[in-house]
């Protein structure tokens, strides 16, 4: 009888239970050896699951008995090498019989009876019910691992996979790639570069994926970014729970770089075909929309409303590139701070700046309580879903809200707890920049231009080819319009955009 045997094992099989290729081979071959029969040939899948017939050798074999009637017998180890479910099992079957071909387990007694066919149809349902519950397992496993504070799967960018002296699988850094992950975090965070420039930048310097050695992709990269593993966090299922694993940045630099993401979607800047440093600055001072460059006869560079563009009724007219440049320039001599006035508004800022941090002490122990009590709850929140008290959409939607309003505190507090001698230095920073920002402008490069202008402003409005409004960043709205209820020592901002100097 010419017969062909079918081996099979999945990576997890054959590490949990000794059915590797060679021992079903072997077991097989046996077999067919002490019945006399004919070996014909075989047929492998490897790492391959049976929970679906879409396998290659499996078609292949199958393909084969369709064409050749010379086959007698399929031979495997165990009927649950051939199918782990009753559907794929019965149309395996319908194959086998079509072509006449007798189907044979080496530990399996399956007759070509009525009860032999009954005993088949309970060992594929078993089958079945094995791969099944099976997975279940492996979903409850990767579960714990992850409560316990490990990770699953493959180690992201920046770290590996390792096993301890005890066998226990961990994720600890990779010296090669965790010195790039924590400079593409740093980079990102300046907000001088996009997501596609800082892509590059890291190719150029050897950021790779550990396992195909192959450059990241765009994506990856801000995925990467993305990624709260990167602070010591393993997100599950939507589920936050504490990493065992060593960060490689802080929670302060994360937040940084996801509040640049902000930043860059609401201001709506992206690299296209004529960048410039005044992209995503520079608003329509009638309808409030951005301007746009553009070229005209491929040559002449010029701003234009987009409201006026989508037909909003605006009639503001186009804005010559060398025009609008000049005028920002003369906006940044209009906001100078005269150097006599320098040190009395400094002295004001500073007994503006004590009565404040009286107020901040105690608004940070109020933050502090409610940040402890919302921690408290999030454990709790935790611990019921341990004990199967709640469901996980009920967890998930729960974590967001307690994760949202704890970030929101955290945010209040940080900005709050700054130090007071640290706070005045900034201010004196920002004073000294204000009263001797123009010239410093007007020689910079294109790329310190567009640094200043995100220091200084949000929003700068250009109308009749004039600039007509602005507004500030902190600490220069501060600075710009501090005290506007004084009559002698501050300065004050007018109807338009220049601050205006009493006394």
């Amino acid at each position: 009888m010419n017969c062909i045997i079918y081996l099979r094992v999945s990576t997890r099989e054959q590490a949990e239970s000794g059915y590797s290729i060679p021992a079903q081979r072997e077991a097989c071959v046996k077999y067919i050896q002490d019945k006399g029969w004919n070996l014909v040939d075989e047929y492998v899948d490897r790492g391959e699951s049976a929970r679906t017939a879409d396998r290659p050798q499996l078609q292949e074999m199958l393909h084969r008995l369709k064409e050749d009637q010379a086959i007698n017998a399929v031979v495997v180890h165990k009927l649950d090498r051939l199918a782990r479910n009753i559907e794929d099992h019965a149309g395996i079957r319908a194959i086998l019989r079509k072509a006449k071909a007798q189907l044979i387990s080496v530990t399996e007694n399956l007759e070509d009876s009525a009860s032999g066919k009954l005993v088949e149809g309970i060992l594929a349902a078993i089958a079945e019910f094995y791969s099944a519950n099976l997975g279940m397992e492996s979903k409850k496993g990767m579960l714990q691992k992850v409560k316990q504070g490990g990770w699953p799967h493959r180690a992201p960018v920046g770290y590996k996979n390792m096993r301890d002296k005890d066998g226990i699988a961990k994720v600890i850094p990779d010296e090669e790639q965790e010195i790039l992950v924590k400079e593409c975090f740093s980079l990102y965070a300046t907000g001088d570069y996009s997501a596609s420039e800082l892509h590059q930048i890291v190719l150029k310097k050897g950021l790779r994926n550990r396992w195909t050695r192959k450059p990241l992709a765009r994506s990856k990269i801000v995925e990467m970014l993305h990624n709260k593993f990167y602070i010591g966090k393993v997100v599950w299922q939507g589920v936050v729970y504490q990493g065992h694993h060593k960060p490689l940045i802080s929670k302060e630099l994360f937040d940084r770089v996801q509040e640049v993401f902000r930043l860059h979607d609401k201001a709506g800047e992206r690299k296209r075909k004529h960048p410039h440093y005044l992209k995503g600055t520079v608003f329509c001072g009638g309808c409030k929309s951005k301007l746009s460059l553009q070229l005209a006869k491929g040559q002449y560079p010029y701003f234009y409303c987009l409201g006026r563009h989508q037909k909003n009724g605006c009639k503001q007219s186009y804005i010559p590139l060398p025009i609008a440049e000049k005028q920002i320039i003369e906006l940044y001599k209009d906001i100078e701070l005269p150097k006599d006035f320098v040190q009395r508004l400094t002295d004001k800022l500073q007994k503006e700046l004590l009565e404040r941090e009286s107020f901040n002490v105690k608004k940070r122990q109020f933050l502090s309580r409610n940040i402890e009590r919302l921690s408290s709850e999030r454990e709790k929140l935790l611990q019921a879903y341990y004990a199967e008290a709640i469901p996980l959409e009920l967890l998930k939607k729960e974590q967001d809200r307690i994760s949202t309003e704890i970030a929101n505190l955290e945010a209040q507090l940080q900005t709050v707890s700054a130090k007071f001698d640290l706070f005045e230095e900034i201010i004196r920073k920002a004073v000294d920049m204000a009263s001797n920002c123009a010239e410093a402008y007007k020689k910079a490069s294109p790329k310190v231009r567009r640094m200043f202008n995100q220091a200084f402003f949000k929003k700068i409005y250009v109308k009749n080819k004039k600039v007509s409004g602005a507004k500030y960043t902190e600490p220069f709205d501060l600075l710009f319009n501090f005290d506007k209820s004084s009559n002698k020592d501050c300065l004050v901002a007018s109807t338009g955009f220049e601050p205006v100097l009493l006394g």
